[in-house]
């Protein structure tokens, strides 16, 4: 990421952690087959609840790869419903432009193509839009939402960690805090991305984004004509698991919890519950 005198007084922090990204993202963390026993029981939880959100989800967002830059708009800030709105409002233009990048995404590693629904969001079909609105309230409702307090803890205290550095020293200060994911080097923030890419921030500034489902590197917007974005895994993971409040199903701990998730997610899906 390049940067010019003027965008270091426009680099900041999020004022707190983003629902969109948080229950994108977290569409990564339930696909993961590596153990991590402290999610393990939220795994088998936001499965067991969200099986219809997640026939419409799952396709848009990959396991790995591309995935639309409308799902994260910036009126997540606001809320929940203030960005499914606008994920409903965006241009038929940018649908089309991202769910085609989707497609080309998922052809080039070999993974399944897009069901055909996904050409009536493209249309940018209202009653298209206002499913794709649904689904992605209603697994934030079940898997996101209950654990909350605890993402916005640990995102809390990560921000409060840059804004220190930044009020106190500069943005400058707050950029060497990010290593070993990122490095300073000015003007160029180095950043460990899966991909090779370059962004020249032209001016505008850049928001980093502490997240909670951010579990390995740090996600850009994939459109670089887009207000700049980085969201990066919060410091402080405490290993404990969002939904730890959910009752006796989330407190199912351990790594053999983990075992059945990727057969109960194909049950559930397959089953339509």
């Amino acid at each position: 990421m390049h940067f010019t005198p003027q965008d270091l007084p426009r680099t900041t922090v999020a004022d707190g952690a983003d629902p969109l990204w948080e229950t994108v993202l977290s569409l990564h963390t339930l696909r993961e087959s590596r153990a991590d026993p402290a999610l393990a029981a939220w795994r088998r939880h936001a499965v067991w609840h969200g099986p219809g959100p997640l026939r419409t989800l799952f396709p848009l967002v990959p396991p790995r790869g591309y995935f639309p830059d409308f799902l994260t708009p910036p009126a997540a800030a606001n809320g929940v419903e203030p960005a499914l709105e606008a994920v409903m409002s965006t241009p038929r233009t940018r649908l089309r432009a991202e769910l085609a990048a989707l497609a080309d995404g998922i052809h080039t590693t070999g993974q399944r193509a897009l069901p055909g629904w996904t050409a009536d969001i493209a249309a940018g079909d209202p009653a298209a839009l206002r499913h794709l609105a649904r689904s992605l309230r209603t697994y934030h409702h079940h898997a996101i939402a209950p654990g909350w307090p605890r993402i916005a803890e640990q995102v809390g205290r990560d921000r409060a960690l840059r804004r220190h550095a930044l009020g106190a020293a500069g943005a400058e200060a707050m950029l060497r805090t990010f290593g070993p994911a990122m490095r300073w080097r000015p003007p160029v923030l180095e950043v460990g991305y899966p991909v090779e890419r370059e962004l020249h921030l032209q001016g505008r500034g850049l928001v980093f984004v502490p997240s909670y489902f951010c579990r390995d590197v740090p996600v850009a917007l994939a459109d670089g004509a887009l207000p700049p974005v980085l969201v990066y895994p919060a410091a402080a993971n405490d290993a404990t698991a969002p939904g730890d409040a959910e009752g006796p199903r989330l407190r199912t701990y351990g790594s053999g919890a983990l075992r059945d998730v990727p057969t109960l997610i194909g049950a559930r899906l397959r089953s339509g519950a």
